[in-house]
């Protein structure tokens, strides 16, 4: 019999290879068909953005399952935990209107960090003058004001959204070797 270190790094490994051709596959059709600007700088942070998130919903759907006795609890934890990922990612209500109570909520949901990555890197060095709520201010300059997003920061966000995956397949490990909810 295997181990369930082994276990769950064989289930954790397994599933790169078909995210890896879904992100190509979503990129390929999804950007050029959005409009976005045929840079190579640009596309490879799309498809970084792209790939991470769906690493990260994968290996949180793979925890919720390893944490709870059925899949139907599996479901509903999992339901309520995407709510609240895209209540608080930013986007409903943007960072700098986040209240300060609630704003740690902000840093610990991935899909805040995906959403910056996503916006940032294809916007972020736009300089091109807009008028947005009755202002006129540059693309990078809402997404800083509006959103929070700055385009320095692209790097940070880049590690930060690699983190979540690996957050949450280590907990997927943990918990299929510590809980069993076999009955006898």
């Amino acid at each position: 019999m295997y181990s369930s270190w082994a276990y769950s790094f064989a289930q954790v490994l397994i599933e790169v290879p078909y995210l890896l051709i879904q992100a190509i596959i979503y990129v390929s059709i999804a950007y050029p068909m959005i409009g976005y600007s045929a840079c190579g700088y640009k596309i490879f942070w799309s498809f970084y953005g792209i790939f991470c998130t769906l690493l990260c919903f994968n290996y949180l759907g793979m925890l919720l399952v390893s944490v709870t006795p059925t899949i139907q609890l599996a479901s509903i934890l999992a339901s309520a935990s995407y709510t609240m990922l895209h209540l608080f990612a930013g986007f409903i209500v943007p960072k700098p209107h986040i209240p300060k109570g609630w704003l740690w909520l902000y840093y610990l949901c991935p899909t805040s960090w995906a959403l910056n990555i996503m916006l940032t890197s294809q916007y972020g060095d736009i300089n091109k003058e807009i008028s947005v709520f009755g202002e006129t201010n540059t693309v990078s300059a809402f997404l800083g004001d509006y959103l929070g997003f700055h385009q320095n920061f692209l790097g940070v966000t880049a590690a930060v959204l690699l983190i979540f995956p690996i957050f949450f397949a280590s907990l997927f490990a943990y918990f299929i070797g510590r809980l069993n909810f076999q009955r006898r």
